[in-house]
C-alpha cells in the first residue's frame, strides 16, 4: 500500500487537537463539539450563556475524557473575539479548528421587519462569522495548518419566502466561505462550509408543528422528517479532520433530501 495512503477510520482522528465552537452550549453548536469530542479533539465552548456553556463543557469533559472549556463572548465584538482565540491558545497552545455555529434568524414579511431585525441577524451570522475568522487567522498561519467551518445553510443556496434576513446572511456566509478558502489555501487552512437543512433546533421550534413547518419543511424533505441533532456531526467530523484535506470552498448539504427534490 502506498505510503501516500492512511487507513481510513486514522484520517478522522482527532486526538490532541484544539477546537473553538462558537454557539457550542447548544443546538447543532453543542451537537458538532460533541461530535468533535468523540473523536479526540480538546474544545472551547463559546457562547453568551456563561452558565449554560460551563455545563455544557463540564459534560462533554466527562463524557468523552477531553479538555472542554467554555469561554463567554459576544463574537460581534471584535475585541472579545480575539481574546477568545487568545483564551484557546492560552489553554490548548494551539487552535487547529474553529467551527462558527452561533447565528439567530428573525422571521417575518420585508414589510414588517424592521432594519434593527435585518441589521441585527447580518450582524450575528455575518459579521461574527467574520470576526471568529480573523480572530483564529494569524494563529492558524503561524502553525502552518488549521480547519475552519461555517455554518450556511440550505437558505444560503435556494430561497424560502418570510426569510429574507436569514437567506440573506446564509448567502453571505457562502461566499465569505468560498473567498476566504481561496485566501488561506496557501497556508494550508482549508475553510469549508456546512449547510444544515431542517433540523429541530431551538431556533425551529416555534415553526414546528405550524402549516408552514409541516407543508414546507417536514413535507418537501424526501426523508419527510426534521434532522435530528447527532445527524450533522459526521459532516463536522469530516471537514475538521484530514480527510477533508483536499476540499477548499466546499459546501456539504445536510438537508435530508431538501435541496434534492
Amino acid at each position: 500500500m502506498s505510503k501516500d495512503i492512511l487507513p481510513g477510520i486514522k484520517q478522522f482522528d482527532l486526538s490532541g487537537k484544539a477546537a473553538i465552537v462558537t454557539g457550542g452550549s447548544k443546538g447543532l453548536g453543542l451537537a458538532m463539539a460533541a461530535g468533535l469530542a468523540s473523536a479526540g479533539a480538546n474544545l472551547l465552548l463559546v457562547n453568551r450563556n456563561a452558565a449554560e456553556g460551563a455545563q455544557a463543557a463540564r459534560d462533554l469533559s466527562t463524557e468523552y475524557g477531553v479538555n472542554a472549556l467554555s469561554f463567554s463572548a459576544d463574537i460581534t465584538d471584535q475585541q472579545q473575539t480575539e481574546t477568545m482565540a487568545k483564551a484557546a491558545m492560552d489553554a490548548f497552545g494551539r487552535i487547529d479548528i474553529l467551527i462558527n455555529s452561533a447565528g439567530i434568524n428573525i422571521r417575518g414579511a420585508i414589510d414588517e421587519l424592521t432594519l434593527e431585525d435585518f441589521n441585527q441577524v447580518m450582524t450575528v451570522n455575518v459579521t461574527g462569522t467574520w470576526l471568529c475568522c480573523r480572530a483564529v487567522t494569524p494563529f492558524m498561519k503561524k502553525a502552518g495548518r488549521g480547519n475552519i467551518i461555517n455554518l450556511a445553510s440550505t437558505l444560503g443556496v435556494v430561497g424560502l419566502s418570510n426569510r429574507t434576513p436569514y437567506t440573506s446572511s446564509k448567502g453571505a456566509v457562502v461566499q465569505m466561505t468560498r473567498a476566504l478558502g481561496l485566501e488561506l489555501s496557501a497556508f494550508n487552512i482549508n475553510v469549508n462550509a456546512i449547510c444544515p437543512g431542517p433540523f429541530l433546533t431551538d431556533m425551529n421550534v416555534p415553526i414546528a408543528d405550524t402549516e408552514e413547518g409541516k407543508k414546507f419543511v417536514v413535507g418537501a424533505t424526501a426523508l419527510g422528517r426534521w434532522g435530528q441533532l447527532r445527524e450533522i456531526q459526521g459532516a463536522a467530523i469530516f471537514l475538521a479532520s484530514e480527510a477533508a484535506s483536499y476540499m477548499v470552498g466546499s459546501l456539504i448539504t445536510v438537508d435530508g433530501g431538501w435541496t434534492a427534490k
